[in-house]
């Protein structure tokens, strides 16, 4: 049946190859960048962090550099700034003050300085977040840090405090002693790597969702990568609809040799012969 009999299925097939290509263009560029945020983090890390020194050395190095770090720019408007760009977070000043980038320039730093981090956030009663911290993994411990304040959660024998000892009033109190006007709001009593809630449509309801199905999901991913580094959240949505059109583009090829019978050119096929004709040792016919 010629081709020209399904101009519906020729436009849905045109289309996801387009679709397709656009698709791969956007996994290389988004590669790419990524590639060099990482290539960049890496330099910037190398300057700030020593080699070889302890995990609680290499987070303390940080912490030191976001307290009296080199001049930092200034911007007249921070909210023409991409907060989730790790290029714009550690250069400046005004992000650096702030928790939700602060911390984001802190994550960034660290993963770049070979250490097992993810942020958290520090929930109101009502489900919104009133802070944002960062987990470090010391020990086989997730212990708090706390860039916007420059400091790591101890208690008065200087131990590291996980957010399951924070929730503790008297540890808590004893962490922040040392830091004049902390917000006693900002406590450990409820905590969330992921607000779901943030969502438009049923984000409250699709969280409930997943604790049901799946408690401890939150953990189980590193999402602070992929909600605090652009690049990254942009190659893996590239990649995600690259397979996923290139599913869409097998079901059609399908329907269209099984169902429709529709004569295309197939591209494999064709390099297939092509290279075995290519390396293949001609016959010489006597």
């Amino acid at each position: 049946m010629p081709e020209s009999r399904h101009p519906i299925f020729r436009a849905v097939w045109w289309s996801a190859n387009l679709l397709l290509a656009l698709a791969l263009l956007a996994v290389v560029y988004s590669g790419v960048r990524e590639f060099s945020v990482r290539r960049y983090l890496d330099g910037y890390s190398d300057a700030i962090v020593p080699n070889f020194a302890p995990p609680e050395e290499r987070v303390e190095a940080i912490l030191d550099w976001m307290r009296a770090g080199p001049s930092r720019g200034i911007a007249a408007n921070t909210a023409t700034l991409p907060t989730r760009d790790p290029q714009t977070t550690l250069n400046y000043a005004q992000l650096l003050k702030v928790c939700g980038t602060a911390t984001n320039a802190f994550l960034n730093l660290a993963r770049a300085s070979d250490l097992r981090v993810r942020r958290l956030l520090l929930l109101s009663r009502d489900g919104m977040t009133k802070h944002v911290v960062a987990e470090v993994l010391i020990n086989q411990r997730w212990i708090v840090v706390d860039p916007s304040y420059r400091m790591i959660m101890k208690d008065a024998n200087g131990h590291f405090l996980t957010r399951k000892e924070l929730q503790d009033p008297a540890k808590f109190a004893q962490a922040v002693a040392a830091v004049s006007g902390y917000p006693p709001q900002y406590d450990y009593q409820s905590v969330a790597h992921v607000r779901l809630s943030r969502l438009p449509i049923g984000g409250r309801h699709l969280q409930k969702v997943f604790d049901f199905l799946y408690p401890g999901w939150e953990e189980a991913v590193d999402w602070s990568l992929l909600l605090e580094r652009e690049s990254f959240f942009y190659l893996v949505l590239a990649g995600v609809a690259f397979v996923l059109l290139l599913l869409l583009r097998q079901r059609l090829a399908w329907y269209a040799d099984r169902r429709l019978r529709i004569a295309r050119f197939h591209f494999r096929e064709h390099m297939i012969r092509a290279g075995t004709a290519f390396f293949s040792t001609p016959e010489i016919k006597e």
